[in-house]
């Protein structure tokens, strides 16, 4: 088949995707569409008492999702400061619900935060000028005065007592052990008692702070506690999770016993929760699972996996058969039936760190994505119906992190994770290690009675281990950038060659064109003009110490994206200079070449402009802009996917004015 013609058909299958792909109100015109994969990790729950099916979630990235229908269906509501904010805790107002508080804290700057209001159920929000600033751990609102709020910082114990407009300390200022506040609790019949779970033990105040008791007997000295909750039937019983365990009180906090029949290696409960029509069924959210007791604390048992990661539990008040989780990786899981079993209820909830994008080499309707940081519930996902719908695809991975992901022209998957390079044959059941690394020792043994010698072979084999950070996978060789060097295969994965290059080992990015071989390392450029059997170290900028990922547009024209900028060589890396010109001069996330449209391609963390450059990177244009944090960015079906650090995969809408196919002359 001629250029022309494949060309042609390279349309046709072109033309059917953009209609199938995005004639559907999903991808409606608009702002892009989040995709998928659903599921991802959440923080925290609340429900609006007037209406249960209005359920809030939380993040640990800023974003707010909401629920109309009791948590089956989910959108976004809002964003709350940036993307390391943690929002852990939310109050709905039983009186007003359209008031709602978060308490936020960042996870790059843990001494700072914030608490978040709305009073119009969530289309405008502010912070409270009182509590600027200050790192928010927990957050309670009194049962019987919506208007009374007590907060947890760093700093110490805050009250308000007019609905957030003005705070009082309740904590002594500067104390040295009232302070580093992990949890908050609030006596249902007396304001004036409050508890406060520290790093350091536990402390209860029956005067609204003149003094304060420390309530540590019984538990084991240095506990943190994360989780402080008082029985709403009677004030006297008192629970307090730690990293030791889950302890009782029945003398509202005087002595503490611990309470048994919860293994130690699930003693971190984050949460506590109690059902709020029946005192005595309580639930522990731990980090190997949730445990349930139905005679307050008397007796537990073990009601989900040991491998969901529980950071909220919500029990619906008019059923509390129906029980909503908040989990790490998992994102939110549903019981119908008092805890007994779960489902995922995650539609419309997609919270994953996408590493990459494939669509399939047959099928452009297929699409794979990879993802990290989810570990069993991660690895890589696919869906027929271009991110409708989605499945794992994740058998044989061991619950490995994905950072790389390619196709070989017969349909098989590659997939670089932490621990070595996988393969997955097109319609495959199961992952299969393909890590065999050979080392050849070459020798110069002498003829017996002979001056002349021979030489002589040994192949010594080992495993590849190292985290696989990139893939390169041409016809005639691939590529692996890895933690132990630059690897190479000639027989399509089965072998591979490699190790150091010129000293240098930690790689995290490679790009061939031909024998032109592009690597890269966090700090470095290195090029080879002989398909990796020779290589040359490039003059990048000594400040440099980011490196993202690279890119060659032609045998001269190379790119590479840090959070120092992106930078061009056009002398096939000899030399670099900054390519500033139409780029932000910092944070790019990634460039790479679209060989449709011959144009680099740039993304950035710090906006959702797609940056397009015609001319090998010496000047940038502004493309469409995402709305979201770019990691990086494919061209599918004549529209742009972008792979988010946060919220799975994103599509451009259908008839928006800048699409990926737009273009200036060459395309022909």
């Amino acid at each position: 088949m001629d250029f022309q013609l494949k060309r042609k058909v390279l349309r046709t299958a072109l033309s059917v995707l953009a209609i199938s792909l995005f004639s559907t109100a999903l991808l409606a015109s608009g702002p892009w569409q989040v995709v998928g994969p659903d599921g991802g990790d959440a923080r925290s729950l609340a429900y609006d008492a007037h209406n249960p099916d209005h359920i809030l979630l939380g993040t640990s990235t800023g974003q707010m999702f909401s629920s109309d229908d009791a948590g089956r269906n989910w959108s976004r509501l809002a964003r709350l400061g940036g993307d390391d904010y943690v929002l852990d805790h939310i109050s709905i107002d039983h009186q007003d619900p359209k008031r709602i508080y978060v308490s936020a804290w960042s996870v790059s700057s843990q001494q700072i935060g914030e608490i978040f209001r709305t009073k119009d159920g969530g289309r405008n929000w502010d912070t409270l000028p009182a509590m600027h600033g200050k790192s928010i751990r927990a957050l309670a609102m009194y049962k019987a005065n919506s208007r009374i709020l007590v907060a947890g910082a760093l700093d110490g114990v805050y009250r308000s007592k007019d609905g957030g407009d003005s705070w009082e300390r309740l904590s002594p200022a500067n104390s040295s052990e009232i302070k580093n506040i992990e949890s908050i609790a609030v006596d249902p019949k007396d304001p004036n008692t409050v508890y406060a779970g520290t790093w350091h033990l536990a402390w209860k105040t029956t005067d609204g702070g003149a003094n304060w008791q420390h309530i540590n007997k019984g538990m084991i000295d240095d506990s943190d506690v994360f989780s402080v909750i008082v029985d709403h039937d009677n004030p006297s019983v008192v629970f307090a999770s730690a990293c030791s365990g889950i302890y009782k009180s029945e003398t509202g906090g005087d002595l503490f016993s611990k309470i048994q029949g919860i293994p130690f290696s699930a003693r971190r409960t984050r949460v506590l929760k109690q059902d709020p029509t029946n005192e005595n069924i309580v639930y522990a959210g731990t980090t190997e699972g949730l445990w349930k007791t139905t005679d307050l604390g008397k007796a537990w048992k073990h009601v989900s996996t040991s491998e969901v990661v529980v950071n909220d539990v919500l029990i619906d008040p008019r059923d509390s058969n129906r029980v909503l989780l908040a989990t790490d990786r998992s994102g939110v899981m549903a019981s119908t039936d008092g805890a007994s079993t779960w489902n995922a209820s995650n539609k419309g909830y997609a919270h994953r760190y996408v590493s990459a994008i494939l669509a399939d080499n047959k099928d452009i309707n297929t699409l794979y994505v990879a993802v990290v940081n989810d570990r069993e519930f991660g690895g890589v996902f696919y869906s027929h119906d271009a991110g409708q719908h989605w499945l794992q695809k994740a058998a044989g991975l061991g619950g490995k992190d994905v950072f790389a992901l390619k196709q070989s022209a017969n349909g098989t998957l590659v997939a670089g994770t932490n621990h070595g390079i996988y393969s997955l044959a097109r319609d495959g059941a199961s992952w299969h290690s393909m890590n065999v690394v050979v080392v050849e020792h070459t020798s110069k043994v002498a003829r017996k009675g002979s001056k002349k010698t021979t030489t002589h072979t040994t192949y010594e084999k080992s495993v590849l281990d190292a985290r696989v950070n990139d893939l390169e996978i041409n016809a005639s060789r691939w590529f692996a950038a890895t933690s132990s060097g630059i690897f190479s295969s000639v027989d399509q994965g089965k072998m591979w060659k490699g190790g150091e290059v010129l000293g240098q080992k930690d790689f995290v990015s490679v790009r061939s064109s031909g024998s032109m071989v592009l690597a890269a390392t966090r700090s470095n450029v290195l090029v080879s003009k002989d398909a990796g059997i020779n290589w040359k170290q490039g003059g990048l900028p000594t400040y440099v110490v980011s490196i993202r990922s690279a890119a060659i547009a032609n045998d001269s024209q190379f790119m590479v994206a840090s959070r120092e900028g992106a930078f061009r060589s056009g002398d096939g890396g000899l030399t670099w200079e900054l390519a500033a010109n139409g780029l932000p001069s910092k944070n790019i996330t990634s460039v790479s070449f679209d060989p449709m449209y011959k144009r680099l391609l740039a993304t950035s963390d710090a906006t959702g402009v797609v940056f397009e450059s015609r001319d090998g990177g010496r000047s940038w244009q502004r493309g469409p802009d995402s709305g979201f944090p770019l990691r990086r960015v494919s061209v599918i079906g004549g529209r742009f996917v972008g792979a988010t650090a946060f919220d799975g995969v994103i599509i451009q809408p259908e008839n928006e004015s800048i699409s990926a196919a737009a273009q200036t002359g060459n395309s022909e």
